[in-house]
């Protein structure tokens, strides 16, 4: 007999019966016995996880409601919308429509470039962030300096927009001023054709970046200190402890949060794009996301506009599964 049988018999002997997080172990269905169903199985786990699963509630509730029932209408980009139901199945018509048009191809390299432009600028600040504010000693400090990065994450995109049309504005803003001072000509950012991409960049990096950075402070929170205490030993300097510890250490979670990125790679923002767009600019910021919602809501093709947005979620799974695999073959990790 094992110790670990021997010791539950000597537990058993003096009374003291075993127990997981409250519910005696006696009391779960033991197999074979032929009680264990899903209803007895259920009802134990229940009375065990019965506040997890209460506080989980609305978040499924949520996700039951907005991301699972609207799939069903995601037929709707195979039929053509009547007013009166039913509609009528057309197949494919719908994706034609939408693949001849000039306009969607436009909108797919506006939304190609600007989402890429994210990818490569906005997605490594984050990291930066999170490895700088780790080595910030004074812990003061390094509150202070988390509360002002965090701040712009709470404030919408119509507040966001108005600052950076009050900044970059060329008569009176403040970046233009200062370029004058330095002796450079002022520049309409909002309306200029090629700075509006990077505005976008530019806002997102201010909005997000600290935010973002608290899921890999939390994941170098998690790595071992003995680690640094070895590479300390070694004679590493604080460079290379980053470079040889902290870094390793969150390879998993950049790889995870890499992934979901690629899988949201076509919503380049509406509510950011929509509130710096202007007519001027339109050509170069239109994205899918308001080419949807100009369809769907401005000139009611509801048909058209679901075949787009499933045309988006489809290309989004594909870059899932894809960056998922190249992820699992170069570093072992992925979303599942």
């Amino acid at each position: 007999m094992t110790e670990q049988g021997e010791g539950r018999i000597d537990a058993s002997r003096n009374g003291n019966v075993p127990k997981s997080d409250g519910v005696p172990i006696d009391a779960w269905p033991q197999s074979g016995s032929g009680l264990l169903t899903f209803a007895s199985a259920f009802r134990v786990q229940w009375r065990q996880w019965w506040p997890y699963y209460a506080m989980m509630a609305p978040g499924l509730i949520f996700f039951v409601v907005w991301h699972y029932v609207p799939i069903w209408e995601a037929k709707m980009a195979f039929e053509q919308v009547r007013i009166i139901p039913p509609n009528i199945w057309v197949g494919l018509k719908n994706f034609q429509t939408l693949f001849a048009s000039p306009i969607f191809y436009q909108v797919l390299a506006n939304t190609l470039i600007i989402s890429a432009m994210k990818i490569v600028f906005v997605f490594p600040v984050p990291i930066m962030v999170a490895l700088l504010l780790n080595e910030i000693r004074s812990g003061k400090l390094r509150g202070a300096i988390q509360s002002a990065i965090y701040l712009p994450h709470f404030l919408s995109w119509v507040v966001i927009a108005a600052v950076f049309i009050a900044l970059l504005s060329p008569t009176d803003g403040a970046v233009n001023q200062i370029a004058q001072a330095m002796g450079f000509e002022p520049v309409n950012y909002m309306t200029n054709t090629g700075t509006i991409r990077w505005v976008l960049v530019v806002s997102e990096i201010w909005r997000s970046a600290g935010w973002d950075s608290l899921l890999y402070l939390a994941a170098i929170f998690a790595i071992d200190p003995q680690l640094y205490d070895a590479a300390e030993m070694d004679g590493a300097n604080r460079w290379q402890k980053i470079w040889y510890v902290t870094i390793p250490g969150i390879v998993p979670t950049i790889a995870t949060l890499f992934i979901l990125n690629m899988g949201m790679f076509l919503s380049a923002d509406l509510n950011q794009v929509i509130n710096m767009q202007n007519a001027v600019n339109a050509s170069t910021i239109d994205i899918l996301d308001t080419y949807v919602y100009r369809l769907g809501l401005s000139t009611g093709e509801y048909a058209l506009a679901t075949a787009a947005g499933l045309f988006k979620a489809v290309i989004g799974m594909v870059l899932i599964l894809v960056s998922h695999t190249v992820s699992k073959r170069l570093t072992g990790k992925g979303v599942w």
